[in-house]
């Protein structure tokens, strides 16, 4: 199964074409009278890093550290541009100022959630900014774990295989994320991630997936490249190696919402999951779930950790969760971070009922999130008897987490569930019956504690003494 690796001592280094986004929204009612085009009266304004920037602000919203190097004019958007790398995103930027060229910018308009127009703002880089990244790359080099080139063809990196071969001679992964038709720009980099349209421009077209496999791995062998990973839309991605079968990963994309970005998103989770060691399969296949996450955002986005988490969780795990107090804890933080409201509730849970089954939905509708802990079979016994429970626990457990209304199920050990409640603190604690709040197990540890009234007539207790009596009669 697929995990999330901890990216918090990972360190990358992200060289190449940094710009600056801005977007430009609001509301259109009417037609301009003087051309048929929407009149959008603007209302919203922000800006964020795009380009290499974009891809640093991936890379550190998943936890670890990014160094973004890139060149940018003496200009406002270069102020903005740095202003919001730095100051507001917390990123290590190392921008190079050039009098001799504009800050690149893209502006988009955007109404009702839709992109109507985009504007750049840019003048095509001479080369000699690649001078100006070469002193910076080598001062950041040793304390890197992984290297990113961003290539948005713009002319930073139009030299990019010298610094390619001085990252590999000092032992570090090289990613690109390519825009040259040329791959020899690319020569000896460990990946290199061209989509679909980069791919075949600097191979000509592919018959089927037998023809792109046969021209990747000639595109490899002649380049020296370690790997390709080939993003290919709703066909998914494919991972070419020299000496493996090829790799073709489905999109898990739900929706596709807006696109932009969504390759930022792929090489920046690749760094940081090869980074933290994973093998490369599995860091293509998490970047193909974190891209799957973007999309169906709008402009472009990150993924965090949580909401990577539950992608990778609702892609692998079908049935129901029944989880160790481990996992629970970590589903909960995730949750949190959704901004979700947590409830929790406790029982034996020995031949589930009509009631059970009342008071559970009860429950559920109190929050988004409803976790039932279970008393193991050892507690279930001290508490009701040598003969009970009825149904192992392993059964009650399955039978609850079978329910609608069930997020998570978690056992415990204990007489009483207070020391598991107060390591969730639930924002909510429920209790069946007619318990005053502050008798209640684990109360203290709760947001708010809330007694639901049982179904009248509903008891294990008596539906297992009617059974035993029908034996009895037998």
């Amino acid at each position: 199964m697929l995990q999330l690796p901890h990216f918090e001592d990972i360190r990358v280094l992200v060289a190449g074409d940094v710009m600056l986004d801005r977007y430009w929204s609001g509301d259109t009612g009417r037609i301009s009278p003087e051309a048929p085009v929407p009149v959008v009266r603007v209302h919203g304004q922000r800006e964020c890093p795009g380009g290499a920037g974009n891809v640093a602000l991936n890379i550190a919203a998943l936890g670890a550290d990014a160094v973004v190097l890139g060149v940018v004019g003496t200009d406002e958007a270069g102020d903005a541009l740095e202003h919001s790398l730095a100051e507001v995103s917390g990123i290590n930027a190392v921008l190079a100022r050039d009098a001799q060229v504009a800050t690149i910018t893209k502006l988009r308009v955007l109404s009702r959630h839709q992109q109507l127009v985009r504007l750049d703002f840019e003048q095509p880089y001479t080369g000699a900014q690649h001078q100006l990244l070469e002193e910076p790359f080598q001062r950041h080099l040793a304390e890197s774990d992984v290297v990113v080139f961003s290539d948005y063809g713009k002319g930073s990196l139009v030299h990019a295989r010298e610094l390619i071969s001085a990252a590999r001679a000092a032992g570090k992964p090289v990613l690109v994320d390519p825009k040259q038709v040329d791959f020899s720009h690319y020569h000896g980099a460990s990946l290199v991630t061209p989509n679909l349209g980069e791919f075949e421009a600097a191979v000509g077209p592919c018959a089927d997936e037998a023809d792109l496999v046969a021209k990747g791995q000639a595109l490899m062998a002649a380049h020296a490249l370690d790997a390709l990973l080939i993003t290919r839309s709703e066909q998914g991605m494919t991972l070419l190696q020299p000496d493996a079968d090829a790799l073709h990963i489905p999109t898990v994309a739900r929706e596709v919402f807006d696109v932009t970005g969504a390759g930022d998103t792929v090489i920046a989770t690749l760094a940081a999951a090869v980074g933290a060691g994973l093998p490369l399969a599995e860091a293509a296949q998490l970047a193909n779930v974190a891209a799957g996450v973007t999309v169906a955002k709008l402009g472009a986005a990150t993924v965090t950790p949580p909401e990577l988490r539950r992608a990778l969780h609702q892609l692998q795990d079908t049935r129901r969760d029944v989880l160790s107090e481990a996992e629970l804890l970590q589903v909960v933080a995730d949750a949190r971070a959704h901004g979700e409201r947590i409830v929790m509730t406790n029982g034996c849970f020995d031949i589930l009922h009509a009631g059970h089954v009342s008071y559970l939905e009860q429950a559920a509708r109190l929050g988004e999130r409803l976790i039932v802990a279970v008393n193991d079979d050892a507690s279930v016994a001290r508490l009701k008897g040598p003969q009970r429970p009825i149904l192992p626990l392993a059964q009650r457990m399955a039978v609850l987490a079978g329910l609608g209304a069930v997020d998570w199920v978690v056992a415990f050990s204990e007489d009483t569930p207070e020391r598991l409640i107060c390591a969730v603190r639930p924002d909510c604690l429920v209790k069946g019956g007619d318990y005053a709040p502050e008798d209640i197990a684990g109360h203290q540890c709760a947001g708010e504690v809330r007694v639901l009234d049982f179904l009248p007539g509903q008891s294990s207790s008596e539906i297992i003494g009617r059974i035993r009596g029908l034996g009895d009669e037998g």
